[in-house]
């Protein structure tokens, strides 16, 4: 039975939220807590890689993150962005968030007219041949975005800026739930740090994303429950209502 369950991501800042409609409608206990933070690479560290950010002309970004570690590095570095840099993003929001670090010109900012995906950036990319592009990503990335450019006649250039590290389970917390609800590959990666000799056993597991289903196979661990992109439900939440409903 299941009584519960813990989300690995900060709580919710409101009270109207699907984790507590879950909460009311099943009777359940649902914590949150985020096993994973992420740290800026420091300066010293970036040099290392030895990529020059402003070697290139366009900056390719798919997240606030990335936006926020790619200005505070060349901030560091005394590098001055020009105005003539181009900025790539996987959306609309994520373009619109550089308002706060650029004058914002919609020629020089481009984001696909729908959803978020970087193959609908490809035709205004290859209106621009000579374009240099530099990709912001963290320490755990796939080159699956990169490789679709490349075979497009794209080449980008990946720049690690920011990691993810794993955040220590508090000592005198207990760690006793029937579901746990993992959102990215590094949280299986610092769910396996927590707890190296935890058993999965009776315990549920609930995960979103292919990247983090792999991730926790590969850990080990077991499956339960599954939503994302290309799944019957879309987010966690409601996979998990569904189950909770079919095992009451």
């Amino acid at each position: 039975m299941i009584q519960k369950i813990l989300f690995s991501q900060p709580q919710p800042a409101t009270e109207h939220n699907p984790y507590s409609r879950l909460a009311d409608q099943f009777d359940v206990q649902c914590d949150f807590y985020q096993f994973i933070h992420i740290e800026g690479l420091e300066a010293r560290e970036f040099r290392q890689q030895r990529i020059n950010p402003l070697d290139y002309t366009a900056v390719i970004l798919n997240s606030r993150l990335g936006i926020e570690h790619y200005f505070r590095l060349c901030e560091e570095m005394r590098l001055n962005v020009p105005d003539s840099m181009h900025y790539y993003c996987s959306s609309e929001q994520v373009g619109l968030y550089l308002q706060k670090f650029i004058q914002y010109r919609k020629r020089k900012v481009f984001f696909p007219e729908t959803g978020n995906k970087f193959e609908d950036l490809l035709p205004a990319m290859h209106r621009r041949p000579s374009e240099k592009y530099l990709m912001v990503v963290s320490d755990i990335h796939t080159n699956d975005q990169i490789n679709m450019f490349a075979e497009n006649g794209i080449h980008v250039t990946p720049a690690v800026m920011y990691r993810t590290v794993t955040t220590p389970w508090p000592a005198d917390k207990p760690f006793d739930y029937d579901l746990i609800a993992l959102f990215t590959p590094a949280g299986a990666k610092a769910l396996q740090e927590n707890f190296p000799e935890w058993q999965q056993g009776k315990t549920l597991i609930a995960a979103f994303g292919e990247g983090t289903i792999r991730a926790l196979q590969e850990e080990g661990y077991r499956v339960d429950i599954e939503a994302g992109q290309g799944k019957e439900f879309a987010s966690l939440p409601m996979a998990i209502a569904d189950y909770l409903e079919k095992n009451a």
